[in-house]
């Protein structure tokens, strides 16, 4: 028997909405309670010619190379059950099948050393960094979301082509919760952590060649593109709209801010059997519920409202799961780290509590984050105790113990010592006779981050 919310078949794709079922479509889908017991990862990648580094490529050389992997490019799916896409600049990601922390990571593995073998043997290889240092964005593709997605935010500027064309993320994914109350609690810890975890892993100091004046590019990136689809939904923890380290009342609190978040969200694209899928200019999804779109569009249906979701982008991402956006790609061996982390995190109570108590005088500090990394006394303090709590989940887990010795490891190279990922990659710079880390910012610092 199908589901139904308002009365709302939801395997109905074609028939109109109400406001009503729409709110109620939003919450009931986007949080599902149950055992929290699998873990996801997407790992986005750049993709450089080894021998031309600064040269596009395309991802249909992409999809050439990885030819021995997959039957064909409409259907990339790999026997793992993990999957292959192409972003719009051509870089490549790997969602891994959701599976137990120690699974999730061995298929991830696995398959990411079959993609790279594959890869170079045509002359192509990964590079694991928050934003493209040196190529320009170029949309490789013509599908119509990504030109109708090109056109929107290009309204507010060039942002929207660089994060579609030159950003990489690694995105971990997790189970929203064992009940309300649970949901409640992680969706609170990841947005209280999420700050904590861009400091760590920042790794985009550089974009056109030359330091930006930021540590996470990326996430100076993502503020500027529509803050309709990019802050963290009013109403819910840490959003600009409640006060400091609020949390909301319960689950029904939260799935009716999201709610709120994803129909007064501007339309991006709107999916049409024929024609461009441009939307209309600052037309929500709430607006075009009541009528105020153009006579000629027609009434929008879950199908609609399901694109509509997909097209939203906060830093914590309900999709059922939990879908963490907010750190940059690392090198190819650092992933299992992050992974590991953000799972410890989350899902050992002891654990939790010890990073949040940490991550407190941090909390909400977005753009110092993103801007100073753990060159700020105080996400380098919380990151130490971050990784040492988590290290020590690790090991009462059960798992490999090189991971926790990895954990305390890069406690020690990085956040113990003022540094992240992008800091090395500026002294790489200045050490090639580039522009070091004073020279002058080539990104405007207007704006606050998600």
């Amino acid at each position: 028997m199908l589901r139904t919310w308002d009365g709302v078949p939801s395997g109905d794709l074609d028939r109109p909405l109400s406001e009503l079922a729409a709110e109620a479509y939003v919450g009931r889908t986007c949080f599902k309670t149950g055992p929290p017991e699998r873990v996801g990862v997407e790992l986005e990648w750049l993709v450089h010619d080894v021998d031309r580094l600064r040269t596009p490529v395309s991802s249909e050389r992409v999809w050439t190379a990885l030819a021995d992997l997959i039957d064909h490019p409409a259907h990339p799916v790999l026997p793992s059950g993990g999957s292959l896409t192409t972003e719009p600049g051509g870089q490549l990601e790997l969602s891994s099948p959701p599976a137990p922390l120690a699974r999730c990571m061995q298929l991830t593995a696995a398959d990411l050393d079959r993609i790279r073998g594959s890869l170079a043997r045509s002359g192509l290889t990964l590079a694991g960094v928050g934003l493209d240092p040196e190529r320009p964005p170029w949309r490789h593709t013509t599908t119509p979301r990504y030109v109708a997605m090109e056109q929107h935010f290009d309204r507010r500027g060039p942002a929207g082509r660089l994060m579609m064309c030159s950003t990489a993320s690694v995105q971990v994914c997790v189970d929203a919760g064992a009940d309300d109350a649970d949901i409640v609690a992680r969706w609170h810890a990841l947005h209280a952590l999420g700050p904590v975890l861009v400091a760590l892993f920042a790794n985009s100091p550089l974009h056109g060649g030359r330091p930006t004046g930021w540590r996470c590019t990326r996430q100076a990136i993502w503020s500027r593109i529509d803050p309709t689809r990019t802050r963290p939904p009013a109403g819910s923890p840490l959003s600009d709209t409640r006060p400091h380290g609020a949390r909301p009342a319960g689950a029904d609190q939260l799935r009716a801010a999201y709610s709120r978040f994803a129909l007064d969200a501007d339309l991006l694209a709107i999916q049409r059997v024929d024609g461009p899928w441009l939307a209309p200019p600052g037309l929500t999804f709430r607006a075009w519920l009541r009528g105020d779109g153009p006579s000629a569009l027609h009434a929008p249906t879950i199908g609609d409202l399901d694109f509509h979701l997909s097209t939203l982008f906060p830093p914590v991402r309900p999709r059922g799961h939990l879908e963490l956006r907010v750190i940059d790609a690392q090198p190819v061996d650092r992933w299992p780290l992050v992974t590991a982390v953000v799972a410890t995190l989350l899902n050992d109570p002891a654990v939790r509590d010890d990073a949040l108590a940490a991550a407190e005088p941090v909390t909400g500090r977005w753009v110092a984050a993103a801007r100073h990394a753990a060159s700020d006394p105080g996400f380098a303090r919380a990151g130490v105790a971050a990784l040492l709590a988590a290290a020590a989940g690790m090991r009462r887990a059960g798992l490999p113990a090189d991971l926790a010795a990895a954990a305390e490891a890069y406690a020690d190279r990085y956040p113990a010592r003022g540094r992240c990922p992008a800091d090395d990659l500026l002294d790489s710079r200045a050490g090639n006779g580039r522009p070091g880390s004073n020279h002058r910012q080539s990104l405007p610092s207007r704006g606050g981050l998600p």
